[in-house]
């Protein structure tokens, strides 16, 4: 019988079928054998060399080339704080006493293109080495947020941008008070660029066959336009979730001193130790002080870290880094000498106090109250790499010092001793100054300073000209020039606690830094690192600051203050305050010109917002800020959940009103807003302030 046509196919493709099968899986093989020589050749190199990744962000990939640079001069000088013009170097340096006053044996930095440059680079990519103390110690890889993880979080983006990386839960855990179970999904606030295989400021580390994770400053001051995946240079990340990251890590009883978690009142474990006074003793117990670090870290709202060393559970908001003219630096002020007027000083107390907890050890018996071996071996006993895993019956200080991987340096982090160290200074508040070897003394430090002294926000063109002009009237008759004045609406002050009257944890909590101070000093900016023998020592000079302001700013003799900050960039910058508390949901209000309502009660304060998965919305968390009955719901919103009060934030003082109370109609109100958010790259009006 004839074959029909459909049969005659038929034959023809089963007869074909076994070779496609055997082409089908020898491309199958051929791809696994190239995956596994890539992985064997990596893995090669990896133990060779050390990878990196990522690179700097293509500067197309932000907003930067949209946005009008700020008015540092390109060309002048920064002599440790005090700033010579490019017209005045150039006069100088005609001159040999001008050279001199110019050189880098004087402490002169050269604002250069090239400056400004490196200092973009260390921004997203400099970590002096922390990846150390958040892998190797901590373990930040080794729980939840581990590679795996994180990488089928990125995948599933699609290549898409995000504000907020969600993960999802590998296992069941009890984490401090809260049990979290496999499968839930966590919001980290991590933000990841377009088409980035890697969380923004995070660089990832190959080497020694080790996978390690560093944070730099892009971490937490750039952050990602959710609809263009650009890249906001030097706005805050507002939900980054820093508690929830660490809570989860393996060893995060090593943050204990960024908490109100005192380990010497945790009964004693079974783990022996030696102390500085050669006596045996036994370490707190090991999972007892992790849950009750855990249990304080996971208080931590979004968009919040603790970086002061007091031992107090009082986080704050992550501040943006415009910088430029917002001088003094940090929220009580308390970085205000030095380059940059206090800028280099704040850069290095991020990369050397606030990411490698051993840099306290040497201070800790004066600021703390623990002996140094109990501080060590505290970080130490559960460390996720048994490399730095403290042994039974050691003594932590000698420990640590054959395991250091910065030998010659106290801590893990790469870092300089300045004189005087273990005491800090008004300069440099621990006496470690974040510096990596073969590069000039600050050279990073300074460059990043740079940087972030060229970044504003993005022209912010949603606003009424109209209406702002008649908020900056408005502006000027509330009296808020007085303090916001100026080009970048700073008075470039600390104002006393006792007025701004605000929940008074974080004004005081400098004082413990400052008994520990000697005069500042610093190396000149052409000293190499490592330090030579007896390097040459500058005085850095205080005139710079006022006495008033520094007393208040390290609460000496008061009850400390809070730094009179730049108003530049609040359309992307909310939350409002310190810490965070002038909080309120796009759908919280409904505004009309005779007044407003509450609509939605449930998106008021930082319990409605980012604890609830909400960005605050700039234009109703600014109402918040400035109308009394509005502050006073979202305060007692946040005073009524248990986690701020362990935190200690609540959004309440600044206590200046435009209101009806005060004479101001909604409509007043409606403008000052407008005129608020108006405050970008290149302000449409700059009041006056009266005389």
């Amino acid at each position: 019988m004839l074959s029909s046509p459909e049969q005659t196919e038929n034959e023809a493709n089963n007869s074909k079928a076994p070779k496609v099968r055997f082409l089908q899986s020898f491309t199958r093989l051929r791809g696994v054998i190239i995956l596994l020589a890539l992985i064997l050749f990596i893995g090669f190199w990896a133990y060779q060399i050390d990878i990196a990744l990522p690179g700097t962000p293509s500067i197309n990939n932000t907003y930067t080339p949209l946005t009008q640079p700020t008015a540092q001069e390109i060309g002048s000088y920064d002599v440790l704080g005090k700033v010579i013009s490019k017209d005045e170097a150039a006069s100088l340096l005609k001159t040999e006493e001008g050279k001199q006053q110019l050189s880098a044996d004087n402490g002169a930095v050269a604002i250069t293109e090239n400056l400004v440059n490196f200092g973009r680079k260390a921004f997203y990519t400099e970590t002096f080495g922390n990846e150390v103390f958040l892998t190797d110690v901590t373990g930040a890889l080794d729980g939840p947020m581990n590679i795996g993880n994180l990488t089928k979080a990125i995948l599933a983006l699609g290549g898409k941008p995000t504000t907020n990386l969600q993960v999802t839960m590998d296992r069941d855990m009890k984490v401090g008070n809260r049990t979290f179970k496999e499968g839930d999904i966590l919001n980290t606030g991590l933000d990841v660029p377009a088409n980035s295989l890697v969380p923004l400021g995070i660089i990832t580390h190959i080497n020694d066959g080790k996978i390690r994770i560093g944070i730099t400053c892009a971490a937490c001051h750039a952050t990602v336009d959710k609809d263009t995946g650009r890249i906001l240079e030097g706005a805050p990340n507002n939900d980054l979730d820093t508690g929830l990251i660490v809570a989860l890590a393996s060893n995060s009883a090593a943050w204990f001193r960024q908490t109100g978690v005192n380990p010497l009142t945790i009964p004693r474990g079974e783990h022996t130790y030696i102390k500085s006074n050669n006596n045996q003793a036994r370490l707190p117990d090991a999972k007892a002080l992790e849950d009750a670090v855990d249990a304080q870290l996971l208080t931590w709202a979004p968009g919040n870290f603790d970086s002061t060393p007091d031992n107090n559970n009082n986080p704050s908001q992550n501040p943006s880094s415009y910088t430029f003219g917002a001088y003094p630096y940090g929220w009580s002020g308390n970085s205000a000498i030095g380059w940059f007027h206090g800028l280099t000083s704040l850069n290095s107390n991020v990369h050397g106090t606030n990411s490698d907890q051993t840099s306290t050890a040497d201070a800790s018996q004066q600021l703390l109250g623990i002996d140094k071996d109990t501080y060590l071996g505290v970080i130490l006993q559960n460390a996720a790499n048994p490399m730095f895993r403290l042994p039974q019956g050691a003594k932590p200080s000698e420990f640590f010092l054959k395991n250091d991987p910065t030998p010659g340096t106290p801590i893990i982090n790469e870092v300089i001793v300045m004189p005087g160290y273990p005491k800090g200074s008004p300069f440099i508040l621990d006496g470690l100054m974040a510096s990596s070897p073969g590069m000039p003394v600050a050279a990073q430090l300074n460059g990043m300073s740079a940087f972030q002294n060229s970044l504003a926000p993005p022209p912010n063109q949603s606003t009424n000209s109209d209406a702002v002009k008649r908020g900056a009237t408005i502006f000027t008759q509330a009296g808020c020039v007085e303090c916001h004045s100026g080009r970048y609406f700073t008075n470039n002050h600390v104002i006393a606690e006792q007025e701004i009257k605000s929940q008074p944890s974080r004004a005081k909590a400098q004082a413990p830094v400052a008994r520990n101070f000697v005069a500042p000093q610093t190396y000149p900016s052409n000293v190499s690192v490592p330090l030579p023998a007896n390097p040459p020592v500058l005085e850095v000079p205080t005139d710079i600051t006022s006495e008033e302001d520094f007393k208040l700013a390290f609460a000496i003799g008061n009850a400390g203050g809070y730094k009179v900050p730049s108003l530049i960039g609040l359309h992307v910058t909310a939350p409002y305050l310190h810490d965070g508390g002038a909080a309120a949901g796009p759908e919280a209000l409904k505004v009309e010109k005779d007044g407003y309502e509450i609509v939605n009660p449930d998106e008021l304060g930082i319990p409605g917002t980012l604890l609830n998965g909400i960005l605050p919305d700039p234009s109703t968390s600014l109402r918040v800020l400035v109308d009394r009955n509005l502050r006073r719901q979202v305060v007692l919103a946040n005073r009524a959940h248990s986690d701020l009060q362990k935190s200690n934030a609540d959004g309440s003082g600044h206590n200046y009103w435009v209101d009806k109370q005060a004479g101001f109609s909604t409509q007043d109100q409606t403008d000052l807003i407008e005129f608020l958010l108006s405050l970008d790259d290149d302000p449409e009006v700059v009041p006056v302030q009266a005389q």
